[in-house]
């Protein structure tokens, strides 16, 4: 039986959401309010010459460009300003929003929004990979379309290259994946006391805080964000919704009354962010043993047609392009590429399954080739405590990698089935190992999130806990009570945790990056304990914890040189699959996965997350295909877009290691992103097994498997 703080306790808000008692956003309702529709362009690249807005109604309002406030900025403040609140000449992807129309009645929005008409002079658009590099129709950004291009260097890769015996090339895709949360986009703004407020349903509040603030020249703290109940992210919600409530707030300041933007489910699934699209492509050297000396990587990523974070995400992408394997010799470049496509933007993972998937698939590949077995190849390459990155940085900790894969071969049969089925017999296994770094890359949480958590203890004696992360279905509102709880020798249940409002709460950062546990969790405890000797004191009192860097990490941002990250969780996924001969359909037979995050928190919310993540990854490496067509996304409903359901795949099988990280809350690192890591790639190997095809993209659907059996 599981005791101490990973025991699991019910959810502090299971009972209302399960009982359809919460409130979102859609449903919570403000007096006066105006409802906002987004007028967009429909082409892709070119210039407007001219917007012919209807004559609008009583009560209704057109806001563009020319309505942001005197010394406001037409752009929008996300990592750099070069996405506009409103274009009025440029376009550069398909959906990009000219304005807003605001009223009272939403049926007669969507009818005056139709009639709005616009005159373009088009131009010849990019919007693959391959187009943007060859600058297609010219180049959307610079003179080379590329947001970010990097290069790193380990070890004396042309010393590799040059006593290789032969050299395996080879090249693994990924495409687009949409979201999918439960609730689609939704904001309302209004004014109060002066000032902005928007309530978001949102993973950064303080992100939309300062996306919005230049576009109305006013002051970060004239701007107030109240976090919505949030159904879902998966990180579709964190740099989106400064998007709608950039133009949402232009509007208010204009018409003065509130302003409500909600989404539907085809207009969310049309016009949202959607996972970077990827193309990377190896050299492998081996020597005359067949020993892999050296890689050169050249990874590439559609950004789409503003930056947003695409660099930080390829950042993530080319940190995991050798997953968990050492090797000594590797030169790398990473390029984010301008299309005009809707702009790229944060997905659960955050670079890191692209990386993770071409690694695990070249991994294979290179073992069809030379004749051995996939697993005991990635095996002999493992990293361990003391191995050097691809940054050129350090791995800190133990790795339990090896005696993870004794368990989860045991458990999941691998050994005999393996043995049993033979390539191409229709039968296939997959085994995956992955790894991901908690919380920002290099510096950038000492530099430039400097999280803050602070504790109150009121006059009446309840105990608050103040910070900014978000509770999206993940189990936050339950488990830094949790941890507060346990320093504090309390009930969780008695410990007060509201959802954030920019006002009152200090900024401990954005809900993403696998860091909300691992790095704000432990600030909560640190927050606790300097509370604990305060809590017989007479009237209210507080705490307050700020971050500070794990001693023994380094890193230089400029050279992409050191530690990535302080800390690293570690999984391996294995999936037996089998593929129908005639049909090439797939069935997945078993799926098993065993984690090392440190300590869990909560197990059951682990194990939640665990089944959450893998399945969300199967539908992305076997069922979810999304496809554009000039600009536009084909698939636009849940009726073309595939997601799986229960059906789809069989329960999931999750074991957990404890290797307690000193520098994390009770021992715990972050998990959110790891757990999505692997299965995509585990899922290929086990078709690549069943067909005895060579399986380089995802997903892999019947129509793939088919070509694959057809052609080779």
């Amino acid at each position: 039986m599981t005791t101490g703080i990973s025991r699991s306790v019910p959810r502090v808000d299971a009972y209302d959401k399960a009982a359809g008692i919460t409130r979102y956003i859609a449903d919570i309702p403000v007096a006066g309010v105006c409802y906002g529709k987004l007028v967009r362009t429909s082409i892709s690249r070119g210039t407007i010459l001219d917007i012919d807005v209807p004559e609008l109604p009583e009560g209704f309002w057109f806001i563009s460009e020319g309505d942001i406030p005197e010394g406001g900025r037409n752009r929008i403040h996300m990592i750099k300003e070069d996405w506009p609140v409103f274009t009025n000449s440029e376009v550069r992807f398909y959906g990009q929003t000219i304005g807003i129309l605001v009223g009272p009645d939403r049926e007669q929005l969507i009818a005056l929004a139709d009639a709005v008409r616009v005159t373009y002079r088009e131009q010849e658009a990019a919007f693959t990979i391959e187009e943007g590099l060859a600058c297609r129709g010219g180049a959307l950004h610079g003179d080379d379309n590329l947001f970010a291009d990097y290069c790193l260097v380990k070890g004396d890769p042309e010393s590799a290259f040059s006593r290789a015996h032969r050299v395996i090339e080879d090249v693994i895709e990924t495409g687009f994946q949409e979201h999918v949360y439960m609730e689609p986009q939704g904001i309302t703004v209004e004014e109060q006391d002066g000032k902005i407020v928007i309530h978001a349903s949102c993973q950064c509040p303080f992100y939309i805080r300062k996306a919005v603030a230049p576009s109305l020249n006013r002051s970060l703290d004239d701007i107030i964000v109240r976090q919505a109940v949030t159904g879902g992210g998966f990180g579709g919600k964190e740099h989106f919704p400064d998007i709608i409530a950039s133009a949402a707030a232009v509007a208010v300041t204009k018409v003065h009354r509130p302003v409500q933007v909600i989404f539907d489910r085809e207009e969310d699934m049309c016009y949202s962010t959607k996972r970077h699209p990827s193309q990377v492509i190896f050299k492998t050297a081996l020597d005359s043993e067949n020993r892999i000396i050296g890689m050169d990587i050249d990874a590439r990523i559609n950004a789409g047609a503003y930056e947003s974070c695409s660099p930080v995400v390829l950042q993530r992408l080319i940190f995991s392009s050798n997953s968990v394997y050492d090797i000594p010799n590797v030169q790398l470049r990473g390029r984010a590429v301008a299309t005009s496509t809707i702009p790229s933007d944060a997905f659960r993972g955050f670079g890191a399954p692209q990386g993770i998937i071409a690694a695990e698939l070249h991994m294979s590949h290179i073992a069809r080739e030379i004749g051995m077995d996939e697993v005991e190849l990635k095996r002999s390459l493992m990293v361990s405590k003391g191995s050097r990155t691809i940054t050129n940085g350090t791995i800190h900790e133990t790795v339990k990698l090896h005696e993870m894969w004794q368990r989860i071969a045991e458990v999941s049969g691998w050994h005999e089935k393996k043995s049993r089925y033979a390539p191409g017999s229709g039968r296939g296994m997959g085994a995956a190992f992955y790894l991901h770094g908690g919380g920002f890359t290099g510096s950038g949480e000492q530099d430039i999130i400097k999280a803050r958590v602070r504790m109150v203890k009121r006059d009446d004696g309840i105990v608050e806990i103040l910070l900014s992360n978000v509770e999206m279905g993940q189990g936050l509102q339950t488990t830094f009570r949790k941890i507060a709880a346990q320093v504090l020798d309390c009930d969780y249940r008695d410990i007060l945790l509201a959802d954030p409002d920019t006002d009152r709460v200090p900024d401990s950062g954005p809900t993403v990056a696998s860091r909300s546990i691992m790095i704000v969790g432990r600030l909560v405890q640190l927050a606790a304990e300097q509370l604990k000797h305060k809590l017989h004191e007479p009237g209210a009192q507080e705490s307050e914890a700020a971050y500070t860097q794990p001693p023994g990490c380094h890193w230089d941002q400029e050279t992409l040189q050191g530690d990535a990250y302080p800390a690293y969780g570690w999984g391996i996924c294995v999936i037996e699959t089998a593929v129908d001969p005639d049909t090439c359909e797939v069935e997945t037979l078993g799926v098993w996965t065993i984690h090392e995050i440190g300590k869990a928190i909560d197990e059951a919310i682990v194990h939640g997350q665990v089944t959450g993540g893998v399945i969300q990854a199967l539908g992305y490496g076997s069922l979810e295909k999304l496809e554009l067509k000039d600009g536009k996304f084909f698939q636009h409903t849940m009726a073309d877009y595939i997601i799986p359901t229960t059906l789809d795949f069989p329960g999931v099988y999750s074991e957990l290691v404890e290797n307690p990280y000193p520098y994390g809350p009770f021992g715990a690192k972050g998990l959110g992103e790891l757990v999505f890591d692997g299965a995509a790639a585990s899922y290929a190997m086990a078709v690549q097994h069943a067909v005895d095809r060579t399986v380089s993209r995802i997903p892999v659907t019947p129509e793939y498997i088919m070509e694959l059996k057809t052609h080779g």
